[in-house]
């Protein structure tokens, strides 16, 4: 096979010329779709007896214009910050695009956030109005203890169920508007005030701010990051050239919080594609269930929901009979052994150098013809059905918002589900790569998204970065530019400058390579980068990622900053370690007593140096000297963020007599 042939055809996907010319702002993308395509289903949506129902494009904008108008009647105008305090749902789409049409920027937040968290953000903005999804996220703010003296009118999407929270709004001074009584305000509105707001669509330029996005993140108190109307609508441009598998009216399922970059932005491709958004929730109970009814063809999720997927048809196949338990797992490995070689042969293996195909090829090429009628087999009879479960009808699936582990990626590989992993940051609006549907590599996360730059530059000594693009499979920091990054951190010029140089190459703080066809693999983090007292540099979401390959272990962290050693921070899964412990016979009394025992420590012991030793390519200074075992989960808004990721600064201060007993 002619490689640069076969390197010119992947290119000729991504040309930028092919993209489509968008409107220049959101609410004006909407309109475009509404009136080209207005039977088409936008959104797919649980009624009060959780039967979906069906709302057309044409259906939606309309109720965008009519919550526009109520809105203004209560005080929106351009230039406004309106706090959006709520997860994914129909009325946040509704409300985003709302608030967008007005020439206003909208502050999101999830209902994982704290009362001290909002009241931060709220503060900051200096946020007159701000829409809750119920009183429990109000009364969150209202017992935070912190004041926000801005804040006069809230909305609620879920009408208050007491007069409790009215009261304690009348002593603040804030008014309470019901999201059902703004629906009818806007109802009535006339066609005068529905042309005003479609007037004020137009004059909203492509630079100006329609969000700003306070970052969870894992380092420290949140940022804001301000995202343009252009800046979504140049991924906008060129989704269907990264995506060329879609087709018109896809059903999208959404279960991510949407005031996450990632979610948001795909909901605007979303419309971009003329797809549906079908709305449920990252619970594998009710995701399973809707996914039978609306058979979705696409979705996003983030790694811990496709590991929760996998491991819960593991468990499943546990319960089995020992005859489908061998089947299966015989299945698994035929699968991931003919994945091997059939990427091999179709060219999908990640390439750091110029090299010829002949020997990966000739390498897989014997495996590929043995399996070939095995897998077959295997896809009938195991994989399928598998696959059932997921609605039956997923073209591909979009991971991003973390590292997807390996062992997670190849099963998806093997049952032959096309599990695409992305790469970005909430300051390039985010995406920066995705795997593309048609080559698909695993051990990278995809081919540079059409509408940026992105290059990896070497890290000096003295911490500055180089201004030279480091060579495919050199490792060094990956930076971005392009019309997609933000236009910087609200009022912190000082911070923006730090990430965003004179070029306008953004800093992403990730630690990557490129290969010889455009993609990147992603290595690790270079702020959660270990400095050991013997000035070893350590990267632990590495080792993190090895260790989260047991069974055993559902979170890690790793700890050691300006330690003779790095060590653990563990919590063990619960359900697969008390199994064990039974079958072992383990005595115990409670689950703590369980963690405490020798026979678990020691078998903790024995698992970790097992996944991290030399042999397992890992450094002497790599291995994990000592251990502590947490007796329970990390939990959403404490230790990890609406996205999954763990934010290490705020378990470094929770855990942190359990670390300095680790270093004693």
């Amino acid at each position: 096979m002619n490689t640069s042939k076969t390197i010119e055809k992947i290119k000729s996907l991504f040309e930028k010329d092919a993209a489509e010319k968008l409107p220049h702002n959101i609410p004006l993308l909407l309109r475009a779709r509404a009136e080209a395509y207005p039977d088409y289903t936008l959104q797919i949506v649980k009624n009060e007896v959780g039967e979906y129902e069906h709302y057309s494009y044409k259906r939606v904008y309309n109720r965008v214009v009519e919550t526009a108008c109520a809105l203004q009647k209560i005080g929106v105008t351009r230039g406004a910050f309106i706090g959006l305090m709520c997860d994914n749902r129909r009325e946040w789409f509704i409300l985003d695009h709302a608030i967008l049409s007005l020439g206003a920027t909208d502050i999101p937040r999830g209902l994982d956030s704290t009362g001290t968290e909002m009241a931060f953000i709220l503060n900051f903005v200096k946020c007159e109005i701000c829409i809750f999804e119920n009183q429990k996220q109000l009364q969150k703010l209202f017992d935070c203890g912190v004041d926000v003296p801005t804040l006069k009118t809230v909305i609620l999407i879920d009408s208050p169920t007491d007069d409790e929270i009215k009261k304690q709004a009348k002593a603040r001074e804030i008014k309470i508007w019901k999201y059902i009584d703004l629906e009818d305000k806007g109802r009535h509105a006339s066609e005068k005030e529905r042309k005003a707001v479609e007037a004020e669509m137009d004059k909203t330029g492509a630079d100006e701010t329609a969000t700003i996005i306070f970052t969870s993140g894992t380092t420290g108190t949140p940022k804001g990051v301000m995202l343009t109307h252009d800046n979504y609508i140049a991924q906008c441009e060129v989704v269907k050239l990264a995506l060329p598998t879609t087709k018109d009216e896809d059903i999208w399922l959404s279960v991510l919080p949407v005031w996450h970059s990632f979610e948001r932005a795909f909901q605007y491709f979303i419309v971009v594609l003329k797809s549906s958004i079908a709305y449920s929730k990252p619970s594998a109970a009710i995701m399973l269930s809707d996914m039978a009814k609306v058979h979705p063809t696409w979705m996003c999720g983030v790694p811990r929901l496709w590991e929760s997927l996998a491991n819960g048809i593991f468990r499943q196949m546990k319960k089995e009979n020992s005859v489908t338990q061998f089947s299966f797992n015989l299945a698994i490995k035929i699968g991931k052994a003919f994945s091997w070689a059939s990427d091999r042969v179709r060219g999908r293996v990640c390439r750091y150098r110029n090299s010829t195909r002949i020997f990966d090829v000739l390498y897989g090429i014997v495996p590929f013809i043995l399996l070939a009628p095995w897998y077959g087999i295997c896809k009938v009879v195991v994989f399928k059905k598998i696959r059932a479960v997921l609605g039956g009808h997923m073209v591909a699936a979009i991971s991003g918002g973390g590292a997807l582990q390996s062992d997670i990626d190849s099963f998806y590989h093997a049952i032959g589900f096309n599990l695409l992993e992305g790469y970005g940051i909430t300051e390039a609006a985010p995406v920066l790569s995705v795997r593309n549907p048609l080559k698909p590599r695993s051990g990278c996360v995809g081919v540079v998204f059409p509408a940026a730059e992105v290059r990896v530059v070497s890290l000096n000594e003295d911490g500055s970065l180089g201004t030279e693009a480091l060579p495919p499979g050199k490792k060094g920091i990956v930076e971005a530019r392009g019309r997609q990054i933000m236009k910087g951190y609200y009022e912190r010029p000082d911070l923006t400058a730090q990430v965003i140089d004179k070029d306008g190459w953004l800093n992403t703080g990730d630690i990557g390579m490129m290969t010889q066809d455009n993609e990147i693999k992603i290595t690790g983090r270079a702020k959660d980068t270990i400095v050991l007292l013997g000035g070893e540099n350590i990267e632990p979401s590495v080792i993190e990622a090895s260790l989260l390959n047991s069974p055993y272990i559902e979170r890690v962290m790793i700890v050691g900053q300006d330690k003779k050693y790095i060590a653990a921070l563990i919590v063990p899964a619960k359900d697969v370690l008390t199994e064990w412990a039974n079958t072992s016979l383990v005595m115990y009394s409670s689950w703590e007593s369980l963690l405490e025992s020798n026979e678990v420590q020691m078998f903790f012991r024995e698992e970790i140096e097992r996944r991290v030793n030399e042999k397992t390519g890992f450094r002497t200074c790599e291995r994990i000297n000592r251990f502590v075992l947490l007796p329970n989960s990390f939990e959403t808004g404490k230790e990890v963020n609406a996205k999954g990721e763990m934010m290490r600064y705020k378990i470094t201060k929770i855990y942190a007599k359990e670390i300095k007993s680790l270093f004693a």
